[in-house]
């Protein structure tokens, strides 16, 4: 104890610089951002999307080139997340993205890329959304595509697919892209560039890929049934398809979400701009401006290089930071009248399973109505209790009322909770040839489900004791053979550990012991021989779980407080990571992406990371010291 103690004093000055330092972060409108990072295909789009325009910003374009070679990996290619291996599709959009910015296809980083793209396959072996930009440019052909017909926007609730039986991110990425399928339109691309040289066969350059079919038999069954639905849907009338167009539109209008734009993410505004360009400029001249600058806001742009991010994430970022306040004693008025702003006042397509629950919650981003989140909605929930158990403001008390709720009632069937949706399970989508990267669906995960379980423990409301069984029973159930848990949002296993211990232990329950030994037992063998822990993006990957490469300050601080969590505060693994925290060569940066968009598709690097997760787990530490429990209160 004495020696946790020694080692947080002799940091105080330090940990008092970095607390302060996050002020640098926080807006005039009293929230936190920080950058948000993923690997170079989201900037080699926009470079995409400025040629599909046919309007070119040279002296951002020349940054982007910047950014995107100083990504290129030693094989020639593109990887998914830092030190990882070339990934096919991404290398292809750079290649691509830097031949129209006016690379030679002859300069050193091309010959390279090139060779490398042809190594693993070309350009036929790209992925669906890959497929669909090179259609755009009429480097392949629609047909290559696998088939998504406009009449979707009208297929009733109980047909095997409709859009909301598929996740937020989908949905919002899918709709505009129908209308964009269907009209089939080709880029200005006014210095006429193609990439012929990228084709393992040219004979296919301008024409038709083959569908890639998973290994599994429904994969196969549903690349049948994509033949099947082209000859099937040929019978629809043009006044049919013209209606359902049009159905799309008005859906694209209404969630349009002004300067924040469709959905808040970059592939749905992008695809929002393209199709109503393409459906009528003149008309739509307004939305297409203001969808332009929702998606040139995400730029982020330094003196040598930019990049174009995939999001903003300030209520992310600043219910973390909020509880890092509150943690050193700092109530942070402005930060608490920011998210009363910022709550949800209308029901989103969350309501379209289930019409009779109120509306509520926050989204990630600055707005996006119609996309409450449920993690942040929890850890918001949870800074604001802890705020008004001092403040007690009578505002706040009717807000995290609203806010339990509307947590309880998101609850799925078996316990969990999902991100966006409800009961989010329809698990055979995920074999159809447009979901080629096996995320078109958001079921309740184990990290999720944790910080709601820690949101309603915090509350402990009488009413709440069966939804807190059931996701009880939910973690118990997704706890893995070497006592981990899975982590969907952040990588991985230490991310899901740590979120899971914190709700857990709050709850009292039969095998509770059992349970955290073996989770215990995780995280200490896991610990890296300079204190600290990592793991990376490839643990993912089947026989890859747990890979570690190097020590991070965000992976670190997560097992330092499952350790917290589970009654460890005493254990030498806990002093050795806050010795790594502590250390005076940690500049709490860190290159590795910890956390993800899709996994093994679209990784995230947070630059808040490396940041306020060590601020909070050296703060717990240092407060746990004072208390005569060794177990937490809370559960963030």
């Amino acid at each position: 104890m004495k020696s946790l103690k020694d080692i947080i004093n002799n940091f105080q000055n330090s940990y008092d610089d970095l607390l302060k330092n996050q002020n640098l972060k926080k807006l005039k409108q009293g929230c936190y951002l920080y950058e948000l990072e993923a690997d170079t295909t989201i900037t080699s789009e926009y470079i995409l999307l400025m040629h599909f325009l046919g309007k070119i910003e040279i002296k951002l374009q020349e940054k982007m080139v910047k950014y995107i070679l100083s990504k290129q990996n030693q094989e020639g290619g593109w990887p998914l997340f830092y030190d990882g291996e070339t990934d096919l599709s991404a290398s292809v959009k750079a290649y691509y993205a830097l031949k129209l910015a006016g690379l030679d296809k002859n300069s050193r980083e091309m010959i390279k890329a090139k060779k490398n793209i042809l190594l693993n396959g070309g350009v036929e072996k790209v992925n669906v959304f890959t497929r669909i930009t090179l259609a755009l440019y009429g480097q392949i052909t629609w047909s290559s595509i696998p088939f998504m017909p406009i009449e979707i926007m009208l297929f009733p609730n109980w047909f095997p697919f409709n859009i909301y039986k598929i996740s937020y991110w989908s949905r919002t990425v899918l709709v505009p892209l129908l209308i964009i399928m269907r009209r089939k339109p080709i880029a200005q691309n006014p210095n006429r560039v193609f990439i012929k040289e990228l084709f393992k066969n040219p004979k296919n350059h301008s024409g038709k890929i083959k569908l890639i079919s998973k290994k599994n038999f429904l994969s196969r069954i549903f690349i049948y049934l994509d033949k099947l639905a082209i000859f099937i849907f040929s019978f629809f009338t043009k006044g049919f398809k013209d209606k359902c167009e049009n159905f799309a539109l008005k859906w694209i209008l209404k969630r349009l979400n002004g300067l924040d734009g469709l959905g808040g993410i970059f592939p749905a505004m992008v695809n929002a701009l393209i199709s109503l360009t393409i459906l009528d400029k003149k008309k739509y001249l307004q939305e297409i401006k203001i969808a332009q600058k929702a998606i040139d806001k995400l730029i982020v742009e330094k003196k040598d290089y930019a990049y174009c991010q995939p999001c903003f994430s300030p209520v992310w970022d600043s219910g973390w930071m909020g509880i890092v306040n509150i943690e050193n004693g700092i109530l942070d008025d402005r930060l608490a009248e920011w998210f009363l702003k910022k709550e949800i006042k209308i029901k989103g397509d969350w309501s379209h399973k289930n019409s009779e629950v109120d509306k509520g919650g926050w989204a990630f981003q600055f707005n996006n109505d119609h996309y409450p989140d449920v993690d942040d909605t929890a850890l918001v929930g949870m800074f604001l209790d802890r705020y008004n158990r001092i403040k007690k403001k009578k505002s706040i008390e009717l807000a995290i009322e609203r806010t339990r709720k509307w947590i309880v009632e998101m609850q799925s069937k078996n316990g969990g909770w999902g991100a966006f949706d409800i009961d989010n399970v329809y698990y055979s989508l995920n074999s159809i040839p447009f979901a080629d990267h096996g995320a078109l669906l958001d079921p309740p995960t184990a990290d999720v489900s944790a910080r709601c379980l820690s949101f309603l423990k915090q509350l402990n409301n009488p009413r709440d004791k069966n939804c807190i069984e059931r996701a009880t029973n939910y973690l118990l159930s997704e706890q893995e053979k070497d006592g981990s848990w899975f982590g969907r949002w952040g990588t991985n296993y230490i991310y899901g550990t740590w979120s899971v211990l914190s709700a857990l232990n709050l709850v009292e329950f039969g095998n509770k012991k059992a349970v955290f030994d073996k989770a215990i037992n995780y995280l200490k063998s896991n610990q890296r021989n300079d204190g600290g822990w990592g793991e990376d993006g490839r643990s993912y990957y089947k026989d890859f779980e747990n890979l570690s490469k190097q020590s991070t300050p965000s992976q670190t601080a997560w097992a330092i407080m499952g350790l917290l969590a589970a009654g460890q505060i005493n254990s030498l693994e806990v002093e050795k990571g806050l010795k790594y925290l502590t250390n005076k060569d940690n500049k709490f940066r860190e290159d590795h992406y910890t956390a993800v968009g899709f996994p093994k598709v679209f990784y995230l690097k947070y630059h808040g990371y490396a940041e306020y997760f060590p601020l909070l787990a050296i703060s717990k530490v240092k407060n746990q010291l004072k208390k005569n429990s060794i177990y937490p209160t809370y559960g963030t």
